[in-house]
């Protein structure tokens, strides 16, 4: 993330950023997105390793000629933050998926018929084998991976509130990008069913933490006594989530 301070007298109101900015550097052209905010006094470039998007946060009375200066001068930093962006894996034959942090390759079976499963190929290597027309393979594997994620999650969850003695109202899955999990203030848990291709640990202290809001709806010093109560793997959980995370979102 690169920020510069704007200074200098309060100009006049600005004419309306446009909602892009195309960036041309080394013979590439990359597009950023451009967020006007009030009370910002800095520029901000960010480039999001879950989706490639770059985004620029400007002051809301500067003007988009200072805007563009800005991020012509920091064109290499934005190339080299948009190579880093890891490449898509889409769920199509002869992909590899990470279930349980285990590599699955993904197995289509034109012929038959039946639901998606984890299972092993004649070498014994791990598969997602799935069943039906070409066109609906993508639809079946997130499905599968989405079922699996909430059968983990229930369990998990069902352990923790039995453990705290406090329900939970329901569980959803989503696909959200900027939070693993939440918990509202009736009780309702939501998770990401990507949270299915990370290892055990990681799936276990999220429902932890979650169940953990059902008495501490914060993030005091008692809310994480209490999750490292539940789940002692806390911190590896957090360390994986922190380093890795961002790639689960490329599947898919």
């Amino acid at each position: 993330m690169l920020t510069r301070l704007f200074r200098g007298r309060r100009p006049p109101a600005p004419d309306p950023a446009p909602d892009y900015v195309d960036v041309a550097h080394a013979g590439s052209v990359f597009r950023v997105r451009v967020v006007r905010r009030a009370g910002v006094k800095r520029f901000t470039l960010r480039v999001s390793l879950a989706t490639g998007t770059a985004t620029m946060t400007m002051p809301a009375r500067s003007d988009i000629a200072a805007a563009r200066r800005f991020l012509d001068a920091h064109g290499d930093w934005l190339a080299q933050r948009m190579q880093s962006v890891p490449g898509r894996v889409p769920f199509e034959p002869g992909a590899l998926i990470p279930l349980r942090d285990v590599p699955h390759r993904i197995v289509h079976w034109s012929g038959l018929r039946g639901q998606a499963s984890a299972t092993v190929d004649a070498a014994g290597a791990p598969i997602i084998s799935v069943t039906g027309e070409a066109p609906h393979v993508a639809r079946r594997v997130r499905d599968f991976l989405q079922a699996e994620a909430r059968r983990d999650l229930s369990q998990a969850v069902a352990r923790y509130t039995r453990a705290l003695g406090v329900p939970a109202r329901s569980i959803t899955l989503r696909d959200t990008k900027s939070r693993w999990g939440s918990c509202s203030a009736q009780g309702r848990l939501n998770f990401s069913w990507r949270l299915i291709l990370a290892p055990p640990l990681v799936l276990d202290y999220l429902a932890a933490h979650e169940v953990a809001h059902l008495r501490e709806l914060n993030h005091s010093d008692r809310f994480w006594a209490l999750t490292h109560e539940l789940c002692p793997a806390t911190p590896q959980a957090e360390a994986w989530l922190k380093r890795h995370g961002s790639l689960l979102h490329r599947y898919g």
